[in-house]
């Protein structure tokens, strides 16, 4: 009997320690006292509620406790989180000054992502004042008035086009009854075609900027040594077509027919061999020439000149030549006081019929003959940076 009694308080006391690290109750220390009778009756008792006891306890305890922590690390990091976004500064909260002197210096593919981050922003970014420097930048040596003007009729089409779309959009029939019964449908409807749209201005610097970057509009300019620099048109500019290639960073001419030449078309012209046209006229028009008496030997000079009269004009490389009565000496050269002036295309041969040309400084408009072809008016190049373009176009080769 007693040896069950001891092996009963032992297992209790073992079951006890094992299952929690928790002092005992006041209570259990003092069933040492109870009376031995009295304990062997209640030991399994009193065993087994207490075992379900400290489990469902122990249990308890642990998941609250895991609760708990869970709810103070959620609550911490939400309080952490609301200080750093209270503490966190928006650009817009930046200085007027500030933030344009940001949007100054970035990139266009830049200024069109910050563009897309809020209304605010956008706003500032379309604005022509930031655009103006990119277009002038990448697009100022090659964009001359008449791509502008080009430009101008493109956006007036585009909007003719669409106000004909929404006068074709009137109900008609059924529609116009439901547009009558339910108008605030019809209006819906209406505000969700055009949120479809672009929503960025035609006429803003940016559009355009974006029309050329895509090729999606081709321009008027100039090419030089048009068609790969074929040899009848070394040294020599002509008015096209363009369109940009943003992948090859190159673009696409299209000139206009000769005559009786069908249109020509060369992919892949670098920067290099454009430029925007010098005077904003028709390639068809006769230069006025206003420097014929400031020539003198030596000075470069793009004259017009073209095949017959149905030809468009090009702009043709030389320089002023002396007389055959002149050796050339500058201390002895009376040439500058003479009506006839020498011009001299040295990219051909000296016995070429191409090689030299005279016209008559009083009297020149338009000199030529079937044959030779026609030679327009004169510009003086007075900028060493058109001097070296041409220079940097010369044959490899002296043409015949």
């Amino acid at each position: 009997m007693l040896l069950y009694l001891f092996i009963s308080c032992f297992s209790i006391i073992f079951f006890i320690k094992s299952l929690t690290l928790k002092p005992l109750p006041p209570w259990a220390t003092e069933m040492r006292l109870l009376s031995p009778w009295f304990r062997k009756d209640v030991s399994f008792f009193l065993s087994s509620r207490l075992i379900k006891n400290i489990l469902g306890l122990g249990y308890f305890t642990t998941v609250v406790s895991k609760m708990s922590l869970k709810k103070m690390s959620f609550t911490s990091k939400v309080d952490n989180f609301e200080e750093v976004e209270e503490s966190a500064m928006s650009i817009l909260d930046l200085p007027d000054l500030v933030l344009e002197c940001i949007l100054e210096r970035l990139p266009p593919a830049a200024l069109c992502s910050m563009a897309g981050v809020c209304s605010s922003l956008r706003s500032r970014c379309i604005s022509d004042h930031f655009w103006e420097k990119h277009m002038k930048k990448k697009w100022g040596r090659i964009i001359g008035p008449a791509a502008y003007r080009e430009w101008q009729w493109h956006i007036a089409l585009r909007t003719r086009k669409d106000s004909s779309h929404l006068k074709q959009g009137k109900p008609k029939g059924l529609m116009r009854v439901l547009s009558i019964v339910r108008p605030s449908w019809w209006i819906k409807s209406k505000v969700d075609d055009s949120s479809k749209q672009c929503s960025l201005p035609d006429d803003s610097i940016m559009s355009w900027f974006l029309a050329l970057e895509t090729g999606r509009f081709w321009f008027p300019a100039q090419v030089y040594n048009r068609e790969n620099g074929h040899v009848g048109f070394m040294l020599s500019c002509y008015d096209a077509e363009l369109s940009y290639d943003p992948r090859t960073d190159t673009f696409q001419a299209r000139y206009p027919p000769h005559g009786r030449r069908a249109v020509a078309i060369e992919n892949y012209v670098p920067w290099e061999r454009l430029r925007a046209p010098p005077f904003d006229t028709s390639p068809h028009d006769l230069h006025i020439s206003d420097c014929l008496n400031e020539l003198r030997p030596g000075d470069n000079i793009e004259i017009q000149w073209r095949r017959n009269k149905e030809f468009p004009y090009g702009w043709w490389y030389g320089v002023v030549g002396h007389l055959e009565s002149c050796d050339g000496n500058d201390n002895y050269c009376r040439c500058h006081n003479s009506d006839t002036v020498v011009l001299e295309f040295n990219q051909y041969t000296a016995g070429s019929r191409w090689r030299r040309a005279t016209i008559n400084r009083k009297e020149h408009r338009e000199e030529g003959n079937e044959a030779d072809g026609f030679y327009g008016g004169i510009r003086k190049l007075c900028n060493e940076e058109e001097i070296s373009t041409w220079k940097c176009l010369w044959p490899s080769e002296i043409l015949e």
